[in-house]
């Protein structure tokens, strides 16, 4: 088992952050990603929490002795269970692999919240994964397969940030542009 950790701060509100995570993807970061569905969304009217369950296509070439070891399909598939809580100003994503999961399990938790020391202008990202591979691997192999999950994770997260504040910057621009334009006519 190995353990995955990031945090980082994005200089936006909580409001700009959570609603832009619901348009991420694509963006020019994160092209393995090439769909995202929205398989069922509900709000709990006891406590107001919206909660969206998601699956994400992804498309990663796998290194060969994965394929050897365990076959390989071109598409993976991730299911995404997130809650918005308006109140407490937090969005939190659970979500796990479902390609190889009788192998591989990817369990990733994610949540953005105000900065306490910002709050209404920072946003802090936390990011943890837990990482297992078992089944009639060896060894060595889960390992291996680990120590793979891992560095993908490190890569993905570091592409993740740069896709993902892209995404913010054009969704400010564009208000800030459609803001600029009401003032001008």
């Amino acid at each position: 088992m190995k353990f995955f950790e990031n945090q980082c701060f994005f200089d936006y509100a909580w409001e700009q952050v959570s609603s832009a995570h619901w348009r991420k993807y694509p963006n020019e970061q994160a092209s393995h990603v090439v769909a995202v569905d929205t398989l069922r969304s509900e709000v709990d009217p006891n406590t107001g929490i919206l909660r969206i369950e998601r699956l994400i296509t992804c498309r990663q070439g796998a290194p060969r002795w994965i394929v050897k070891l365990v076959g390989s399909t071109e598409d993976s598939y991730v299911r995404e269970v997130s809650e918005v809580d308006l109140k407490n100003r937090t969005l939190t994503l659970l979500s796990t692999n479902l390609t190889f999961s009788n192998i591989l399990s990817v369990q990733e938790t994610v949540s953005y919240t105000p900065d306490v020391n910002q709050p209404h202008a920072r946003t802090r990202f936390t990011q943890d994964a837990k990482i297992t591979a078992y089944g009639a691997l060896s060894r060595w192999a889960n390992n291996m397969m680990e120590d793979f999950t891992i560095d993908r994770f490190k890569q993905n997260a570091a592409r993740g940030r740069a896709g993902f504040e892209s995404v913010l910057e054009h969704l400010h621009q564009g208000v800030f542009e459609r803001a600029t334009q009401k003032t001008s006519v």
